[in-house]
């Protein structure tokens, strides 16, 4: 009887499986939109094309890119390139619904970072994945990369926009980009030109740029237990907003201090803080000596720091601090250097030195 009654389902279940296999499938059914994608592509398109210049040979919708450098005038050029993500302050984007920032925040940083190894910046691609494409929302992550690309002086030439259904939580995505730049060898700033009696300067930043999320997002959304809408005591803004603030672009500014022989090597104050970042410009034997209080702390980080009761060590070797960019100049031209700066409308504060020794940086009241 239960033999009989096994093969009587497993029947049934044979002419189920048959009658969807008979079905026909299309990528769509898989999660897959190539509608979608194609309309998003036309718009990324659109926006790319804003940023190209005379060097592009080839842009969105090759299977590669080229870019040449017919003009440059470069003798002994060398090509500095990078790669970098906006990480978890996209988890800020999702909360918000505000998909404008985060493009901008990913070139900006991508430039500083071969910027400070004086590179001019020359084309970008970007790597834009989504579990179920939204082409609005990739038009205003886009939209922000363009513009970026504009104001930077750089080709966005190409990029890849995956739609991979699965992988990511609805309404979720990865952002990354790749930067590739010039510099003439002789022009690199690899920290050789600093010595002992160089000086510091710092550049202010715009809040947190695109580090330390995972830590402001515990404080303020799971200990103090803020929305991204609320507004905070002593922010002046909703959390979200303040969170979503751009990542500021130096490259103008130090253009500026090279143009004028000031520029000896710079930090981004990325990943790792002060404490971690400051040291990757100095040549070993040579430590970092700097002032705190030279400069104003922004409100955002002593926020952070009163709601998570966060030791002030940590907070240097994790956050900005509101300086997002530190200089090192000949000695004895800091205020020389920042004199220009603010001139040129660019605030600047003469923060520290270099020394002889293998602290790293030392911090001083």
């Amino acid at each position: 009887m239960q033999e009989a009654r096994f093969q009587a389902v497993s029947a049934t279940c044979d002419n189920e499986r048959e009658a969807m296999l008979d079905q026909s499938l299309t990528y769509v059914d898989a999660g897959v939109d190539i509608d979608a994608a194609d309309s998003a592509t036309d718009r990324i398109r659109r926006l790319a094309q804003r940023t190209f210049d005379q060097n592009v040979l080839a842009g969105v919708g090759a299977f590669g890119a080229a870019y040449s450098l017919r003009g440059r005038q470069l003798r002994d050029p060398v090509l500095i390139s990078s790669a970098d993500g906006v990480g978890t302050k996209l988890k800020v984007a999702f909360a918000t619904g505000r998909h404008d920032t985060v493009g901008q925040c990913l070139v900006n940083h991508c430039v500083n970072d071969i910027a400070v190894q004086g590179a001019t910046p020359l084309f970008f691609l970007d790597y834009f994945s989504v579990g179920r494409l939204d082409p609005e929302v990739a038009e205003q992550v886009v939209g922000g990369i363009s513009l970026a690309c504009q104001q930077n002086g750089v080709a966005l030439i190409g990029g890849e926009t995956a739609e991979m259904p699965g992988l990511y939580n609805a309404g979720e995505y990865d952002l990354a980009g790749f930067i590739v730049g010039a510099a003439e060898r002789e022009d690199l700033l690899l920290g050789s030109r600093v010595a002992a009696g160089s000086e510091l300067v710092g550049l202010p930043s715009t809040g947190l740029h695109t580090n330390g999320y995972s830590l402001a997002r515990k404080v303020f959304f799971e200990r103090a237990g803020y929305t991204a809408d609320q507004d905070v005591e002593g922010l002046g803004a909703a959390v979200g907003d303040e969170l979503l603030k751009v990542h500021r672009s130096y490259l103008k500014p130090l253009r500026s201090l090279a143009d004028a022989g000031l520029l000896e090597a710079a930090a981004h104050i990325t990943g790792g803080g002060i404490t971690e970042n400051t040291p990757r410009m100095l040549p070993a034997g040579l430590q970092a000596r700097i002032r705190l209080g030279s400069w104003p702390v922004l409100a955002v980080f002593e926020t952070l720091q009163r709601l998570g009761g966060i030791p002030a060590d940590e907070m240097l070797r994790v956050f900005n601090m509101g300086v997002g960019l530190i200089a090192s100049v000949p000695q004895g031209q800091a205020a020389v250097a920042v004199e220009l700066l603010e001139r040129s409308g660019e605030a600047a504060f003469h923060i520290g030195a270099v020394e002889p020794g293998t602290g790293g940086v030392v911090y001083e009241s």
